[in-house]
């Protein structure tokens, strides 16, 4: 791996991607509404989920997938419509379910878990982001460029889905304390889940 990505850029590699998923985006959003929604399980439940999907992105870059998308504009225009219409069903979803189940019930933290996946996955900013981000990071003279994407994104990944289920558990844990005076953290995660929707389909 060495041989592939010196240290010193993984290092540099590793710092640059750590700020970046510390800076909230769609990701923690999501995250932090799944956690005012369903507890702080749930949200680390949410943020694991994304990271699987930022690893779904990596694996299409790798293979070539996501460059062919991108030169395709009515492609990534209908993936990204698609993705908002998830969106908007988790939002009415959110809007009229009840109170969330005491305890960490494996259904819910699954739900939880392949909705992070999905919302990810359907977001083509992500496919275009890994495009442009990881290959700044590899040399053709160091071997295999998709062998670097690769390391690269499962380091990305790694940081990014630790990062953004803490914020997921901080947001469940706010949510919990809050709950039980307010009633309107399904509400609060609806409008976040609409707002993501929003924002997808004007990029």
């Amino acid at each position: 791996m060495l041989q592939l990505v010196p240290p010193d850029t993984l290092l540099t590699f590793a710092m640059a991607g750590i700020l970046l998923n510390l800076t909230p985006g769609a990701d923690v959003m999501f995250a932090t509404a799944s956690g005012m929604a369903g507890g702080p399980r749930a949200g680390m439940a949410a943020g694991a989920g994304v990271g699987l999907g930022g690893l779904w992105h990596v694996g299409l870059a790798a293979l070539g997938v996501a460059a062919l998308l991108a030169a395709n504009p009515a492609a990534m225009t209908g993936l990204r419509w698609f993705g908002a219409g998830y969106l908007l069903y988790l939002a009415h979803a959110a809007w009229t379910g009840g109170p969330a189940a005491p305890g960490h019930g494996i259904a819910r933290l699954s739900r939880a878990f392949w909705r992070g996946f999905l919302t990810n996955a359907l977001n083509p900013k992500v496919a275009l982001f890994v495009l442009a981000f990881l290959p700044q990071f590899t040399d053709p003279a160091r071997g295999p460029v998709w062998q670097q994407i690769l390391i690269l994104g499962a380091l990305f990944t790694a940081t990014g889905m630790v990062i953004t289920a803490g914020y997921g558990a901080l947001a469940g844990l706010a949510g919990q304390a809050l709950s039980a005076r307010m009633g309107v953290m399904n509400k609060l995660a609806a409008g976040v889940f609409a707002l993501l929707a929003l924002r997808m389909m004007q990029e």
